[in-house]
């Protein structure tokens, strides 16, 4: 099942000024609840200072529920997610942001959140106005990475929907994203491309070869990212990701996002600000599968999936929830 995207830690320009001034099987995984809380970062990914629960910690420092989730969530790598159509300030932003991973050593997650019709007009509708403005806008992301390290998730959701949407043909969608892919790619070429597919609840590993054969993923990408914004296990995801590889039969890696699933999924699947959940995995190189190259809080915890609040705003008892379960 799907689930909202939209992260309000997305950048403006308005807070990339402040940037510039962060083989083993599957079942060979560990979750985060049989670890001990991190209080440092040292994955070789960027800890933005940026982020809505950085911010929300910096503005409440007496606040009860600050000091847990300043040591367990905002001191991790996470993803910042270009979710607004900002066609004049794009570049720049991407621009502040690899700059400021640059000056640190440290390569940033990214996730390009744009394409028309996203969402199927859920929680997290939006997008450019036409596949024309898209592929201009993905031109201009490109051209502010500049050569430069970065990880990437494209598109969340929009191969697991594909078919679904009124108003996304799945022709031009596909074509879209392979553009996207390949742009990204030709404006770097330290840049690893992870074309996003839904999680290990949703389509079987041969529908999503098969989908990913469609937008000739094997050319213009380099890996495949699950689970993001949801909640299935480390070792169901990697283990789905393992199955849609070996059945595509391309040369392709796989991140899996853990930002939320320490505790995995509630027992009815819930994919919209379930309570109980857990932060998972810190981010990571250190996978334990030859496949996977890295586990990434691609969602920001804390921030609403658009039931507890809109899509991408940030909840401080959702976050203090996700911290407390995370154990330690």
């Amino acid at each position: 099942m799907p689930s909202p995207r939209l992260a309000l830690g997305a950048v403006t320009a308005a807070t990339l000024g402040l940037l510039v001034t962060g083989c083993a099987t599957a079942a060979q995984t560990v979750s985060h609840t049989e670890e001990a809380p991190v209080t440092t970062q040292d994955s070789g990914f960027y800890v933005n200072p940026d982020t809505a629960a950085a911010r929300w910690v910096a503005d409440n420092p007496d606040d009860h529920r600050a000091a847990l989730i300043e040591e367990r969530i905002t001191n991790v790598a996470q993803a910042t997610w270009f979710a607004n159509y900002d066609p004049s300030t794009i570049e720049s932003e991407v621009d502040a942001l690899a700059g400021a991973a640059q000056a640190e050593g440290t390569v940033p997650v990214m996730v390009v959140y744009n394409v028309p019709g996203r969402d199927c007009g859920n929680h997290s509708d939006g997008g450019a106005p036409d596949h024309q403005s898209y592929r201009a806008w993905v031109d201009s992301f490109a051209a502010g990475l500049d050569g430069r390290p970065a990880t990437i998730v494209v598109e969340p959701d929009a191969l697991s929907l594909m078919g679904s949407c009124a108003g996304q043909p799945p022709t031009e969608v596909m074509e879209s994203i392979s553009y996207a892919a390949s742009t990204l790619k030709a404006g770097s070429d330290q840049a690893r491309v992870y074309l996003d597919i839904g999680n290990s609840n949703w389509h079987s590993p041969e529908r999503v070869a098969e989908l990913l054969h469609d937008v000739d993923a094997g050319t213009t990408a380099d890996g495949i990212a699950t689970n993001t914004s949801n909640y299935r296990t480390t070792q169901d995801e990697v283990a789905y990701a393992e199955a849609i590889i070996s059945a595509s039969g391309l040369d392709l890696t796989a991140i899996v996002d853990t930002s939320r699933n320490g505790n995995g999924p509630t027992h009815d699947s819930e994919w919209c600000d379930p309570p109980g959940r857990a932060l998972g995995t810190p981010t990571t190189t250190d996978t334990g599968s030859a496949v996977v190259d890295a586990f990434v809080w691609v969602k920001l915890p804390g921030e609403a999936d658009g039931c507890a609040g809109p899509a991408g705003s940030f909840i401080p008892d959702i976050a203090y929830e996700l911290a407390q379960n995370a154990g330690g």
